[in-house]
């Protein structure tokens, strides 16, 4: 029977926790650029018409 290869199995959650954090980073970093654009979505259905008809 094989013995299990501890120092292998630990290298792999490292490096996926690694590539976690990163991903999250950049999550973090992309939606700031984002956001603007969505803020001026939802600001251009509104119209000045019920302002000018009074």
């Amino acid at each position: 029977m094989a013995t299990p290869n501890y120092a292998f199995e630990k290298r792999q959650r490292d490096l996926a926790k690694k590539q976690k954090k990163e991903e999250k980073r950049k999550r973090k970093t992309t939606p700031s650029d984002d956001q603007p654009q969505a803020i001026e979505e939802t600001v251009e259905p509104q119209s000045d018409d019920d302002t000018t008809s009074t």
